[in-house]
């Protein structure tokens, strides 16, 4: 089955090591040298890295004192999010020259879809490159972009010139491109279902697309049907500005049930850890936590705390997941654990207008 016209022209922006890149450009004597954003302290966390760090194997998501094992003479540099907004609406603005159809997905990355703009350019490519061009030098900072069709494809094609560089995949090369994937590319695919794919030899997007719609669904339940689709370069989600994020999460699915609670909250810890990078990433907070419970039998539990104040970090929010897990005892083995926060303060509530009659006295 070939794709159809007409094709969408979708790029995808990401800033390379924004983060880091930032503390750079503000220090030059960190420049050319292995830093880290974030992570100090015991229980610290990596916010970004740096190229330079990238080389001895440190990265985000990693707690600080593994990184200093890896790379001795890493620099730790505090967060400073007032001044990631700032460049970050520079950089907006640079993209809105170009299309009002702009979807941010944190303050390194966004979506932008060129199919019509507001240059006239009917190529997607140049119009990558033009903007990547006036982000260095509007900004002094660095960034990859990947041009495609949809968005799932450019999302992947801008890892693959990093740092500095871009790609395009064409309509035409767009079935050989996601033939040639590695499945644990795909959208939807994490490392329990790209394990099972190896069990039963899928590796790449060829040996899943040998697969029958029926054979998918019976092997992955609903997602079968989006595997299906999307071997095939079928990923219709439109570009959405003014996206507003309702709720940010983390789970884990893990290989081998677990039964105790000292083990649960181990991984809920390392599970909080990576939910505090991705509210701090967004720069949200919240005030409602959830607890998933994915049992062994597929049945699912939440368990929802609401607080009067926003929480962020860790040392607010994971006391809340203790009290969650210890408020009803596990009755059975549990395959999943989950933790995600509503109510946040990205929410916009509209006004509510209320037309009021009054009596006035005749004179």
């Amino acid at each position: 089955m070939e794709l159809q016209p007409p094709f969408r022209k979708i790029i995808h922006v990401d800033m390379d090591a924004y983060y880091a890149s930032v503390a750079q450009l503000d220090n030059p004597e960190l420049r050319g040298k292995a830093i880290a954003v974030g992570g100090e302290g015991k229980r610290g966390v990596i916010s970004a890295a740096s190229y330079e760090a990238r080389k001895f194997g440190v990265k985000s998501a990693m707690s600080g004192v593994l990184a200093r094992q890896k790379c001795p003479h890493l620099i730790f540099v505090k967060t400073d999010f007032a001044r990631y907004k700032e460049i970050t609406s520079k950089i907006r603005e640079i993209f809105y020259d170009y299309t009002d159809l702009v979807e941010p997905l944190s303050l390194d990355e966004a979506y932008l879809d060129v199919t019509e703009n507001k240059k006239g350019n009917p190529s997607a490519n140049d119009i990558a490159r033009e903007i990547r061009q006036r982000i260095f030098d509007e900004t002094g900072l660095r960034a990859s972009a990947g041009i495609s069709i949809n968005k799932f494809i450019a999302k992947v094609a801008s890892d693959i010139n990093k740092p500095n560089g871009q790609k395009t995949v064409h309509p035409d090369e767009v079935i050989p491109f996601l033939e040639e994937l590695p499945v644990n590319k795909f959208y939807g695919v994490g490392k329990v279902t790209a394990a099972k794919m190896y069990n039963l030899g899928i590796f790449v997007g060829n040996d899943l697309k040998k697969k029958t719609l029926e054979e998918l669904i019976n092997l992955f339940g609903k997602s079968g049907t989006h595997y299906y689709n999307i071997v095939r370069g079928i990923h219709n989600s439109p570009v959405k500005p003014n996206r507003t994020r309702k709720s940010i999460a983390a789970e884990r699915t893990f290989f081998e049930n677990i039964s105790s609670e000292i083990f649960m909250i181990e991984k809920l810890d390392k599970i909080a850890d990576e939910l505090e990078r991705r509210m701090i990433k967004s720069d949200t907070k919240g005030k409602t936590i959830t607890l998933k419970i994915k049992y062994s039998d597929f049945t699912q539990q939440t368990r929802s705390k609401t607080k009067t104040n926003f929480m962020q970090a860790k040392s607010e929010f994971f006391p809340v997941v203790k009290e969650l897990l210890y408020q009803d005892k596990i009755t059975n083995s549990v395959r999943l654990l989950g933790l995600s926060f509503g109510n946040l303060n990205t929410i916009i509530k509209e006004p509510v207008w209320v037309q009021l009659k009054l009596k006035f006295e005749d004179y």
